[in-house]
This record gives C-alpha cells, structure tokens and sequence, in this order.
C-alpha cells in the first residue's frame, strides 16, 4: 500500500529499501526517516503474502516459502521504488533481514540486499528480524524514547526485553517450550481451523465462554520468569478429543488461560525493572485484542503507558526492518557484503540459556 505520493526526486538524506522475507511474507518499503508520523515515514510498503501456498499443509513449508520469495522479490522491489516514484540510487542505505528465520527465505532476501547494495554503491545493513519488531514501535510512536519494556510475542518467539537502546537488549524472560503465535496456531490445527491459525482462534475465541473449559495456566505463580504453552497446548487437545466442549468454548478457554499466563509473567518483569517509559508489545500475535486489553489494564496497574504498533506492523513486514535499519544507519552502524544469513540470532546475547526450547533466544 501507498502512503502518499512523492516525486520523482526527494531533498531527504535518509530514505531507505527494506527488505523481509524471514518466513513466508516477501515485502518490501520504502522508509523516510525524517517523516513526522507513520504516514510520512512509511513512504510505500508491498507484502506479498503466501498463506494460500501453505493453507493446505496447515503450516509454512521452509521450501515453499524460499522459492516463491525467489519468484516474488525482485518485481516486487520494482513495484515499490516505482509506488514511492523513487530510483533506487537516491536509496541512502539497503537494510534486509539477515536472521533468525527460515534460513532458505532469510538467505534470498540478504543476497537481493547484497546485490542492490553493491549495484548502487550503498550501504549494507544487516538487520536482525527481532530488532525490526522491537523497534516498530517507534516507528509508529516518534514520542516513544528509551529504555522501555517490550514484550515480544510472535509464532516463533515469547520474550519480555528490557529495550534500553539500538542493539541494547536484555531478556528477563522467554519460553522454554512453544511460543505463544505457535501454541495460536497449534490450537487452531487441533480445532481445524486451518491456516493462519491467530487470528482463526480469536475469532471463533468471541462466540464461546472462557469459563466453560478448564484450562491450566502453566507457571502461573511461579517464580520462575519464563513462558510454557505446550502443555496448555496438550490440554487443548485432551478438550478436544473428550467431545464434550463446543470449539468455541474451547478457544476462548484456551485464548484467556494465554493471557492470563502472559499477564502473571509480565507483572513479575515489571517489578524487576526500573526506569522504564513504557509497557510495549510487539510481533504478530500483538495483533489479538484481546491481548491489548488485558496488557492495557496491566500498564494502568503499574503507572506505565501501553505503546502497541497499529496491526500493519504487528505481523512480518518490511517497515520495520527499513526503520531498522534507519535506526542502526544513525548510529553509523552497517554491515560488510560477506556477512552470513543466521537460521538464530538472539538479541540478548549475553542471556543465559534456558530449559528446554529457549536456546532459541
């Protein structure tokens, strides 16, 4: 989509080309820096979305996804810069996610990012697909300043960070097994609602009664900080094959044990932390509103203002690695033409590794 028309040159010293295709959205932006609000910043965005490829396997398939990002990227590129009416050499750096995804999509879109890089002699910019979401709140919000709490929630990550700067990250918690988006969409397979999972789940998650199934809430309570949704998952599953609960039911039973799970985690990050000048949250499944309100009450409870990105931000798109990428250009920080894809790339660093799935960041 197009957020305003522009002419063929613009006096602006940082436009960048955004580039994701992490898994299996291929887009492209065009960002404005500059820009005074999300309208102005997001000169044009393109995302091609491949749910109809994968809808019949109930899930992304890696190898799908890679090659229809081959079929789709480079015209798609030319669309936007043409939707922007911008050449690429008036471009003031190239920013392309380089990790963590599948590795087969994040490998297409760095070398695209590459190869444009070097044609117009411009800046690389590497960015991690977990940056791109921290930061999109910012990109929709220019009031929001650092440090503030984030709570990340996507399908393949669940982590609260404190956001304390461009490439200044601490975990205070992740998951040890699913993440939430993928317990969504585990829920929604079990429930045959098909692909994508989220938003099937919520929708169906209004006509029924959270009270009517019971669900546990795993570590609720406890002190340990992490996430775990697979055995919620499982319980799921055990409803479903007892026949007894209407799916509806089941999916808002399910829905509201998730959030009180994110909730109870949430509330025992924010008495760690200090300073902070906002609860955000951030990743596809920040979509559910229900989620937002229940996060909503949370930050009211704690004297914290909610900063949530507007939906076209929430799930896999190129405005956020583009304003990325701005953010990292400011700061002088680019990256060599060699640099390698990166299947996993935590932000934290230094975060010690946890039971079970948390390796993964």
């Amino acid at each position: 989509m197009s957020f305003r028309e522009t002419p063929d040159y613009v006096d602006i010293m940082a436009l960048i080309l955004g580039i994701e295709s992490s898994c299996d959205e291929t887009a492209a932006a065009v960002i404005d820096s500059d820009g005074a609000s999300l309208a102005t910043r997001v000169v044009a965005q393109i995302i091609a979305s491949q749910d109809e490829a994968h809808r019949p396997y109930g899930g992304v398939v890696p190898e799908i996804a890679a090659r229809a990002h081959v079929e789709v990227l480079s015209p798609l590129i030319g669309r936007v810069l043409a939707q922007a009416g911008l050449r690429l050499d008036q471009m003031d750096a190239i920013a392309a996610t380089a990790g963590p995804g599948l590795i087969g999509g994040v490998m297409v879109g760095l070398v695209t990012g590459k190869a444009l890089a070097m044609a117009a002699g411009k800046p690389l910019i590497g960015v991690n697909h977990l940056e791109g979401h921290a930061l999109s709140p910012r990109l929709a919000d220019p009031t929001l300043d650092y440090p503030y709490l984030l709570l990340l929630v996507s399908g393949g990550h669940c982590q609260i960070l404190e956001v304390r700067g461009v490439g200044q990250y601490r975990r205070l918690a992740t998951t040890i097994d699913d993440a939430l988006g993928e317990a969504f969409d585990k829920t929604a397979k079990i429930l045959g609602l098909g692909y994508p999972g989220g938003p099937a789940v919520e929708r169906l998650a209004r006509e029924g009664d959270a009270k009517a199934v019971p669900l546990p809430r795993p570590l609720l309570g406890s002190a340990e900080p992490h996430f775990s949704f697979a055995g919620l998952k499982s319980a799921v599953m055990r409803a479903k094959l007892a026949g007894v609960h209407r799916d509806a039911d089941i999916a808002a039973a399910f829905q509201q044990a998730a959030i009180d799970c994110v909730i109870d985690r949430l509330r025992g990050a924010i008495v760690r932390t200090s300073g902070m000048t906002a609860l955000v949250v951030a990743g596809g499944v920040a979509a559910n509103q229900a989620l937002r309100g229940a996060l909503e009450t949370s930050a009211n409870e704690a004297g914290l203002r909610l900063v949530a990105p507007p939906l076209m931000l929430c799930t896999d798109n190129a405005a956020m690695i583009g304003w990325a990428g701005a953010e990292r250009l400011a700061l002088g920080l680019i990256d060599p033409l060699d640099m390698a894809a990166r299947p996993r790339w935590p932000l934290d660093a230094a975060a010690e590794a946890v039971r079970g799935a948390g390796v993964k960041g």
